[in-house]
């Protein structure tokens, strides 16, 4: 008899680990190299304390990778991911295409209404919130106070692209190595092109008229080319068009940059001594504009976490993106972290931090930045698209990453400016046609 009971109690214990197994939900997510991501991955055990039926196996890869790879996967229904790492430019044509879960019925300690309007705004179709942001951004310069000082200058908090270009003359070393500026020169959509994109902005311009007609062949990009190849040439570091935003950061936390223009979100990695050799010697100011030009070269963007239509594992997905973006994410980074770490340009709540606002002395420039995109109201003349640094039509991935190969080509000697532009406005005119937008 005793064996029998002891024989029962093992049978039920069994049974009771293989339903614990059973009940175990293991999500896949796919997500960008940056900085923000991968330390959430470090702060995966906050998570499993309050969740630990749900296991999280990381897809971790280089930007413009993992725009393929994701693009692919939720067009073809590959079911690989459960939870995707998406931006702006996706979210509203994914969402109207049925390909994202709306994140419906968070809860009320989610704070839907504390997200940033302008980001928010980005990651909403007809109403419904279709990925939530871990992080917002737009753009600016950052730059070396101590190099500005001993050259004699002071760094506007609205410069135009003429005091860029003397500050970056003014900055520049190269005996050792020290350059000027560095700016974005590897090909792609949401790398070269996005940054060249907003300059071009800047100076006047736009990527189509208000009948879809590509514009790479008028004034305003032909100076924005002009004058981004002049300053990279004469004041950039070597092998520029192989540079995106992860390797001129590290070139900036080197010491190696006397300015860089480019993501709000950098500021804490380039201000982190930690990280940074320059960690105490950074200012911020607006992205330029050219003179008389009311736009400046700032973007709005937000790296932010969707569920693809048909995953099974819908519930787990949506958990764990509550976590990831939740206001106790961001007071766990700050724990281990420190505020001026947090995951910035998502949350009202953030800007009104009295503890963030005294860590983070680019807090400020950084939410004028995002407030002054206006995805709508893009360029100085008026544009059938929206999107500031992008256009926000399918064929932007297509169209955008043959554009940036054009301009990368061009900063690294192959073709001259003028005839990337002139092969810009050839293959877009092609492409466009092909599309049905003009004839």
């Amino acid at each position: 008899m005793t064996y029998t009971i002891r024989a029962l109690m093992g049978a039920c214990a069994l049974g009771a680990l293989a339903t614990a197994a059973a009940a175990e939900t293991t999500i896949t997510v796919a997500t960008v190299n940056n900085g923000d991501m991968v330390r959430m991955q470090g702060l995966m055990d906050d998570f499993y304390a309050e969740h630990p039926d749900i296991k999280v196996e990381w897809v971790t890869l280089e930007e413009n990778v993992l725009r393929q790879k994701v693009t692919t996967d939720i067009a073809t229904k590959g079911g690989q991911f459960d939870v995707l790492t998406i931006g702006t430019y996706e979210v509203p044509i994914w969402g109207k295409q049925g390909w994202l879960v709306p994140l419906d019925g968070m809860p009320d300690s989610y704070d839907v209404n504390d997200l940033l309007p302008q980001i928010r705004k980005g990651l909403t179709v007809d109403g419904k919130l279709y990925a939530a942001p871990f992080y917002g951004e737009s753009s600016f310069v950052m730059y070396r106070k101590d190099l500005m000082e001993k050259a004699g200058m002071e760094m506007p908090e609205k410069p135009t692209w003429s005091d860029i270009e003397k500050a970056a003359a003014a900055m520049t070393d190269k005996d050792n190595e020290v350059y000027g500026i560095c700016l974005r020169g590897k090909a792609g959509w949401g790398e070269n092109a996005a940054f060249l994109t907003t300059m071009d902005n800047s100076m006047g311009g736009r990527w189509f008229d208000e009948n879809w007609q590509p514009q790479f062949n008028t004034a305003p990009w032909k100076e924005t080319m002009s004058r981004y190849l002049d300053m990279m040439n004469k004041y950039g570091p070597p092998g520029a068009s192989a540079n995106g935003f992860n390797e001129n950061l590290a070139l900036f936390q080197q010491g190696k940059c006397g300015m860089w223009i480019d993501a709000t979100v950098a500021a804490s990695f380039v201000t982190n001594p930690k990280d940074s050799t320059v960690a105490d010697k950074v200012g911020f100011a607006l992205a330029p504009n050219k003179e008389g030009v009311d736009k400046r070269a700032n973007w709005l963007w937000a790296w932010s976490l969707a569920i693809p239509a048909g995953t099974q594992k819908e519930d787990a997905a949506k958990t764990f993106i509550e976590w990831a973006t939740s206001k106790h994410y961001t007071e766990l980074v700050a724990e281990k972290e420190g505020w001026a770490n947090v995951p910035p340009g998502t949350r009202t709540s953030l800007y009104e931090n009295p503890k963030y606002l005294e860590a983070a002395p680019f807090a400020k420039l950084t939410l004028d930045s995002i407030n002054a995109a206006d995805p709508t109201n893009p360029t100085v003349d008026p544009v059938p698209y929206t999107g500031v640094q992008f256009v926000a039509i399918p064929e932007l991935q297509a169209i955008g990453t043959a554009v940036g190969q054009q301009f990368s080509a061009a900063l690294a000697g192959q073709i001259s400016g003028d005839q990337a532009l002139q092969n810009a406005q050839s293959l877009t005119e092609r492409e466009m046609k092909k599309a049905g937008y003009i004839k």
